[in-house]
């Protein structure tokens, strides 16, 4: 239905939710950002939920059903109502190209409006300025992080990456930043348009000890939080973010604190450092570009350091997989590579030449398929190593399908 998987730009997008009369009445939290975004959502809709609000979260890409893109109340929407809202959409659009992530973002909202939420969550696609999302005026927005990704669609430095991200940021409009090192076209931008800017370790932050942590911000401090249930230090920033954005809205939106520590102990979200039990442990990491990699070996370096690790490496051809490998080598022992069988997936071949191109010594096993890496990395794992599955959200959701038993697309 339309010539480019990516079509950046609001204009298209905006006539068609104008012809939908799509006009929220509830308060929207616009999640951007390169990495942290999914967490973040998911962490606010765990909040939100446990302080008793109808919650409406969109967020992509998705792992195994393209319903998990839309949630209600925790609850993933079923077909039936997937496909009558891209029905209407379909009616609306007349002649209006929609690519597929505008198709969904529409129908996500309009979900959400006819299912009377409280509050809806919506994650940024790409980027933040042009963006699908940015059609619908938040009531704060949130940039976790900024790195290097889609650079040929957000430019080539963090400056340009961190203006297309800033994008979402609204005049008189709390705008919560979670990156300890902001790039100055963000906050020029949040200067230049007025936002109500909250950057961490200036109006908000946390500090943490093994067991518990402390978030602070311009109220003051909450202490003695448990750890969220998402493994990895970076998700305290995710949190505090989080806190930092429902504290801006409380006057619509309060939370207690009850609702905050059901939801640090209550929150999932499958194929962020997800540990499958069992010996050896299987590790599930989406990780795909540099910074979220060096989040992930920082997090295997804090496991236990017994056995080996072995990794099991898939990941798209146009990412920058020397990056990421150069992030993570350090704490591989073992590498075990299969090709993607997405449209942009690497070829066993592109892989090779990554890792030696990186400087990996170390041994590379090529099979197939993820299914079949897995099965040979646990043939080579002693009871005491690990095998950590990372590089794509296709190569997690591969994974999945092995472990549920279920075939690979």
């Amino acid at each position: 239905m339309h010539p480019a998987a990516i079509d950046l730009g609001l204009d298209r997008v905006a006539r068609v939710r104008d012809r939908l009369g799509l006009a929220p009445s509830f308060p929207i939290i616009t999640v951007g950002g390169t990495n942290g975004k999914g967490s973040t959502c998911a962490l606010l809709e765990a909040f939100l939920h446990s302080a008793g609000y109808r919650v409406g979260v969109y967020t992509s890409p998705h792992l195994l059903r393209y319903n998990e893109r839309v949630r209600i109340a925790q609850v993933a929407i079923p077909d039936d109502a997937l496909v009558a809202a891209f029905t209407r959409i379909e009616q609306a659009r007349g002649d209006v190209s929609l690519t597929y992530f505008e198709f969904g973002t529409l129908a996500a909202v309009q979900l959400s409006i006819e299912a009377r939420v409280d509050v809806a969550v919506l994650e940024v696609g790409l980027g933040g300025r042009l963006d699908a999302v940015n059609v619908f005026e938040p009531d704060c927005a949130v940039v976790t992080s900024i790195g290097m990704d889609h650079m040929d669609y957000l430019g080539h430095t963090r400056e340009d990456i961190g203006f297309e991200k800033a994008g979402i940021f609204r005049a008189d409009k709390p705008a919560v930043v979670a990156d300890v090192n902001p790039p100055g076209r963000l906050l020029d931008h949040a200067r230049d348009i007025g936002a109500d800017l909250y950057l961490i370790d200036r109006d908000f932050g946390y500090t943490s000890t093994d067991s518990q942590w402390q978030f602070w911000n311009w109220l003051g401090k909450r202490s003695g939080l448990p750890l969220p249930s998402l493994r990895g230090e970076y998700q305290l920033a995710n949190a505090a973010a989080a806190l930092a954005a429902l504290d801006t809205i409380r006057a619509r939106l309060p939370v207690e604190m009850g609702a905050i520590r059901r939801g640090l102990v209550e929150v999932e979200l499958p194929g962020r450092f997800q540990v499958i039990p069992g010996r050896p442990a299987l590790i599930l990491d989406v990780a795909h570009n540099p910074h979220a990699a060096q989040r992930l070996a920082d997090n295997l370096r804090r496991m236990d350091r017994r056995g080996r690790r072995i990794a099991v490496f898939a990941m798209l051809k146009d990412k920058d997989l020397e990056g990421v490998i150069e992030a993570v080598m350090s704490v591989i022992d073992e590498w075990v590579v299969a090709p993607l069988t997405a449209p942009r997936g690497a070829d066993a071949a592109h892989l090779q030449r990554a890792l030696q191109s990186a400087g990996v010594d170390r041994p590379v096993e090529v099979c197939a398929d993820i299914s079949r890496a897995i099965k040979r990395a646990r043939e080579h794992a002693q009871p005491d190593d690990k095998i950590l599955v990372f590089g794509s959200f296709y190569t997690v959701a591969d994974a999945l399908r092995t472990l549920a038993g279920t075939p690979q697309n």
